[in-house]
């Protein structure tokens, strides 16, 4: 029975998240940038809350494997984003047109942004090791989130006031300037899909209203799941890889779909968008629910996952540096993907 509900509770989530992704479709759509992929990152993220705080909440707080798996859960929900998501992006949109153009500045700023992220992740893994560590780690994991937080005040002002055309793109996509020249209609003027019909503050709503439904499957899942990952001997790094795959899976698909249409810097935008909120958002807020709940919880991060996001944003920042992707990029970021994947189901 409790197979049969952790996998019915994975689906729905994922169905829900799907719909989700949708509705934010059509809302940034409307928006247009960098408010558009605001919106397709926060409802992914919102799905990545839920599900890593019902598992820290819903199982037993001083276990090790429960706190580790949210832990992975973090870092994986980065290196899906980022290699993935961005990775499987850029290589069907290779395939289909060789190169593609995306503003420079974006993948700069993101990839900076992402690599002291990292470094800050990485403070509180190495108090760990100092004199009277246990008072220290909690500390610095609290000293740290709320850095975090405050860093992207900044990053958001950046993003929608002073700089946002760094997050706009530079060229138009050569489908849609075919389709307008030819006078066709584009596929995101097909207004048969009923959220299409709502207006911008009823989709808001509904977005909520599903998020809401999510949480409730979600405890669901952590309540049965864990138990079942630890009953199939599954280690709390691939754990928290599966949990990242789920809520990431929608964000994927828009990406693909972008990236078939040439729109390559919003897959930019949603990929690296995603792993700036994931870090900068999930953390503080993690760290603030768990606080209000008594649960005693740190961002001792292992070397895996703080290595792996660090190659990860190091990576990232190569094969975009210049303003162009092409699908061996592509191919590099999935093989990085499963080289991780390999690791943290043996480690």
């Amino acid at each position: 029975m409790p197979y049969l509900s952790t996998l019915c509770a994975a689906i729905s989530i994922g169905a829900l998240s799907v719909t989700i992704s949708e509705v934010a479709e059509i809302l940034a759509e409307r928006l247009g940038e960098p408010y558009g992929s605001f919106v397709l990152t926060f409802s992914a993220v919102a799905v990545e809350i839920l599900l890593l705080f019902m598992i820290l909440s819903g199982g037993d707080h001083a276990d090790p494997q429960t706190l580790e798996t949210v832990k992975s859960g973090i870092i994986s929900a980065v290196i899906v984003d980022m290699n993935v998501l961005l990775g499987l992006a850029v290589f069907v949109g290779g395939l289909a047109f060789k190169e593609q153009e995306h503003n420079e500045d974006t993948s700069s700023t993101y990839t900076t942004i992402l690599f002291v992220s990292a470094l800050a992740l990485l403070v509180p893994s190495v108090l760990q090791f100092s004199s009277d560590s246990a008072e220290k780690l909690t500390q610095a994991s609290i000293i740290i989130s709320i850095m975090l937080a405050i860093f992207y005040v900044f990053i958001y002002i950046f993003q929608t006031k002073t700089h946002s055309h760094f997050f706009k793109s530079t060229a138009r996509s050569r489908i849609l300037r075919m389709k307008r020249k030819s006078g066709e209609e584009s596929d995101e003027e097909n207004y048969d899909y009923i959220f299409d019909r709502f207006p911008n503050i009823a989709n808001l709503i509904v977005i909520f209203a599903l998020i809401l439904v999510v949480g409730f499957v979600a405890e669901i899942f952590a309540s049965d799941g864990m138990p079942v990952f630890k009953e199939m001997g599954i280690s709390t790094g691939l754990a928290g890889l599966i949990i990242a795959i789920i809520s990431v899976t929608p964000e994927i698909f828009t990406a693909v779909k972008a990236a078939k249409n040439d729109q390559i810097q919003r897959v930019i935008n949603i990929a690296m968008g995603a792993s700036t909120v994931s870090i900068l958002l999930t953390v503080p807020i993690l760290m603030a629910l768990a606080y209000m709940n008594g649960i005693h919880f740190t961002l001792d991060f292992n070397s895996l996952q703080i290595g792996a996001l660090i190659f990860t944003v190091i990576l990232a920042w190569k094969t975009t540096d210049n303003g162009e992707t092409n699908y061996i990029e592509g191919i590099s970021h999935l093989m990085l993907f499963f080289c991780f994947a390999v690791i943290a189901a043996l480690y």
